[in-house]
């Protein structure tokens, strides 16, 4: 049964470690941090199978002497466990059959394999594209069934950048982009008149400043045929330079918008 209707738990699953944090239901406060468990030592680069295989040891660990039976949880997977693409619809799609087998086909023309492995979800739309996401099988059955195991009621298992978007993208600005930070990699999210229209990983350099997003920024922009953006908004585990006004006119102003995605 479900306890605790003002508060709930958000378990942060990355290559690297599990992070336990509470959440409140109502309000804009940030997440507070519970404890955190290596999944293994040195475990930089583990493939999401080998995840999954270490997630219920460090599941176990991680909860030990905490109270959460009965509480809602949501399971956020670092980026790097999951993928993320953009689908342009089938002319004519009438059926989400149509947006389905468009979504498989270009996950089989970006990453050369069959989504049979992968479970995958979408903002199905068929006036326009859409972002779709695939969570691994494997590392999907191994939170399911650690949640169940430890009296989790589990409520979502989304990538890190959808739970980002999901949170701030009411609060963007007409024209911005939107960039969310997370262990060194960037999330850029070029939009459009309110529209995603691409999201592009891109490695954060030791040092990254406004010179270095802008160029970022400016390089997506020309591939995708968009003028750069003079705003992107950022979430996540923001670099300190980025958290400062731009030094010059001629780089893209940043904004924070908050500590946790």
């Amino acid at each position: 049964m479900l306890k605790n209707f003002t508060q709930s738990l958000r378990i942060e699953v990355t290559p690297q470690a599990l992070r336990l944090l509470r959440a409140r239901r109502w309000g804009s406060a940030a997440p507070e941090l519970l404890a955190a468990q290596p999944l293994a030592p040195a475990a930089s680069g583990l493939a999401h199978d080998a995840v999954a295989d270490a997630l219920p040891g460090a599941m176990a660990a991680l909860l030990a002497g905490q109270p959460v039976a009965g509480m809602a949880a949501s399971f956020v997977l670092s980026d790097e466990l999951v993928r993320l693409w953009q689908v342009t619809p089938p002319v004519q799609a009438a059926r989400l059959a149509d947006l389905e087998g468009a979504t498989a086909l270009r996950f089989h023309a970006l990453y050369g394999e069959t989504p049979a492995a992968w479970h995958i979800s979408a903002d199905w739309n068929a006036g326009a594209p859409f972002l779709a996401a695939a969570v691994p099988r494997r590392l999907k059955s191994a939170i399911e069934n650690a949640a169940v195991q430890h009296g989790l009621v589990p409520t979502a298992i989304v990538p890190y950048f959808v739970a980002a978007w999901n949170r701030h993208a009411g609060a963007l600005k007409n024209g911005a982009w939107f960039g969310v930070a997370q262990a060194g990699l960037l999330a850029l999210a070029a939009c459009e008149d309110g529209r995603l229209r691409a999201v592009r990983h891109v490695a954060i350099p030791q040092g990254a400043d406004h010179y270095w997003l802008t160029q970022a920024a400016q390089r997506e922009a020309l591939l995708l045929g968009l003028p750069a953006p003079a705003l992107i908004q950022l979430a996540g585990e923001i670099p300190a330079a980025l958290a400062k006004p731009a030094g010059s006119d001629k780089h893209i102003a940043t904004a924070a918008l908050g500590a946790a995605a």
